[in-house]
């Protein structure tokens, strides 16, 4: 709640200044303030109802945000693609309370808790599972995970708070909320750490090839839920650092866009770091900030993001056996790709030659947008480490989640060793950005590039595939269903009228309108009459 208050407040003050031009700006704070309520009704609700109200808020929100601009024909298209991948999600929920209160007969959240250790495993995994989609859904997380890119067209404050720092982390909340449930069904954890391995993967693997600014941020925002998800699903202790990983995330994420809507303002509107370069000395509080920014999500000490995330890769590591390793592999390998690209877009932004021309000299954003992008600096630096002594957040966690009652296995790596190896492989990878985008760089991307450059500038083929696998088949089943329609369902119909007019057109013919056709029919009437009278009484 602080969380969304908090960085929600800063964000309207910088909104103040960033849409002072706009002449929409009225109805934008409206919005704006519209997902505050919607968020605030999410986490604070005490049952999956309260909750899924305030969820279906933040997705209209969402949708009505990014489309602020919706007189661009693109940006329409990115918000109805943001808002039906987030319905498929929010199917999941619905599917969910109605199986939980079929299997409850309640929706409670304290409710549900004490009944579990006596339900059906099969129905905690199915509850389980469709928690997990919704999850994906508004997490932007691995199948769902296509709309977060395009829903940077709405303004860079919307990016700033809803897909960075409070709306896109509410799967992680719903997941960590919903612990007595995951605990109790292994199949649905361990989907749930499926998904984050692949997502955090994904997401960082796809900002590599990023030249617009916003959208690199955006990979780096799926990969850091991708490691929150994974966390909830390593148990109690997991579900501690997942939340503890949301909370820096909200600071120095949000931060870095907000620094990048500085950018943008002083670049007038220009998002492609490819037309940046050696803005730093003309921006310094907006390059300095968005550097703290940086050494947080690289997890470098004493920044945020090495409290977090360090925590997140240990607890990986030492979940034991295979899965142990393949899942502390895959964050050690997140944390080397992160490095990297979070680098080029430091490089590309800030330093280098200048790409853009004299004449559109770059400029330091007003105060009103730099003291907001300043405070979420401080907690980029400091709330990991506040957050982490003393176990102050675990200890707040405890009537949630347990993490302190956990008895666990022989660590693999103890805390010391998996710092050395994440800060090992974050040196390769800010050595390696170094190497690569020092120096003078074109204006526009090479179009000569690796096949894994090629497939990450196109998303992964994600919106293909998206394309192939569901909305083709779609299609083609709606055709389908519409021709049933018509033939079988019209058809029906219309029979029962050509039916009824046939009838009527033959008994039409006995209206001639003469009256001694009318006093033939009255005797011809009457002789029946008489005939079945004389019939039944004889």
């Amino acid at each position: 709640m602080l969380l969304i208050t908090g960085v929600g407040t800063l964000i309207h003050v910088y909104s103040i200044s960033y849409m002072s031009h706009d002449l929409d700006r009225r109805r934008f704070f409206a919005y704006l303030n519209l997902f505050i309520a919607a968020m605030l009704l999410l986490v604070l609700g005490d049952s999956y109802l309260n909750l899924y109200v305030g969820w279906e808020g933040v997705g209209l929100a969402s949708y009505l945000l990014i489309g602020f601009w919706n007189q661009k024909p693109a940006y329409a298209t990115a918000t109805k693609k943001a808002f039906i991948a987030n319905r498929v999600g929010d199917v999941g929920l619905s599917l969910a309370i109605m199986i939980a209160f079929a299997t409850f007969g309640d929706v409670s959240f304290s409710g549900i808790k004490e009944q579990t250790e006596g339900a059906s495993t099969t129905q905690l995994t199915a509850i389980g599972l469709m928690l997990l989609l919704a999850a994906c859904g508004k997490s932007a997380q691995f199948p769902l995970q296509s709309w977060l890119g395009d829903a940077m067209a709405g303004p860079t404050p919307v990016s700033a708070l809803i897909h960075a720092a409070t709306m896109v982390t509410a799967g992680v909340y719903l997941i960590t909320r919903s612990s007595f449930i995951f605990d109790a069904a292994p199949i649905a954890q361990l989907m749930v750490l499926i998904v984050g391995a692949v997502t955090l993967l994904f997401g960082a693997i796809i900002g590599t090839a990023k030249d617009d600014i916003k959208k690199a941020l955006a990979a780096s925002t799926m990969s850091q839920i991708g490691y929150m998800i994974l966390a909830t699903g390593l148990g109690p202790i997991g579900y501690a650092f997942a939340i503890m990983h949301l909370l820096t995330h909200g600071f120095f994420k949000a931060s870095m866009f907000l620094g990048a809507g500085s950018v943008m303002h002083g670049m007038k509107d220009e998002v492609n770091m490819r037309k940046y370069g050696g803005i730093g000395k003309f921006m310094p509080i907006t390059a300095l900030t968005f550097g703290l920014g940086y050494l947080a999500i690289i997890g470098v000490p004493p920044f945020a993001g090495f409290y977090s995330k360090d925590k997140i890769i240990e607890t990986a590591f030492n979940a034991g056996g295979m899965k142990g390793i393949a899942l502390g592999v895959a964050t050690l390998l997140g944390a080397a790709i992160t490095a990297f690209y979070m680098t080029r877009v430091v490089i590309l932004t800030f330093f280098g030659n200048e790409r853009w021309g004299h004449k559109d000299e770059p400029h330091e954003s007003p105060a009103l947008m730099l003291i907001p992008i300043a405070l979420l600096s401080l907690g980029s630096i400091a709330s990991g480490y506040l957050l982490y002594q003393g176990k102050s957040l675990v200890k707040w966690l405890e009537p949630v989640v347990n993490p302190l009652k956990v008895h666990h296995a022989e660590e693999l790596f103890s805390h010391t060793v998996v710092s050395i190896m994440t800060l090992t492989v974050v040196a390769i990878g800010v050595s390696l950005a170094i190497r690569k985008y020092r120096g003078d760089q074109l204006d526009v991307a090479p179009e000569k590039v690796s096949i894994l450059t090629a497939a990450a500038r196109k998303d992964l083929f994600q919106d293909s595939l998206n394309e192939r696998a569901f909305m083709r088949p779609g299609q083609s089943l709606v055709k389908k269903l519409l021709q049933i329609d018509l033939v079988v369902i019209d058809g029906l119909v219309k029979s029962v009228g050509t039916v009824s007019i046939s009838a009527g057109n033959k008994l039409r013919t006995l209206q001639s309108g003469y009256v001694r056709s009318y006093a033939l029919m009255m005797v011809i009437g009457a002789l029946a009459l008489i005939t079945a009278v004389w019939i039944v009484t004889a």
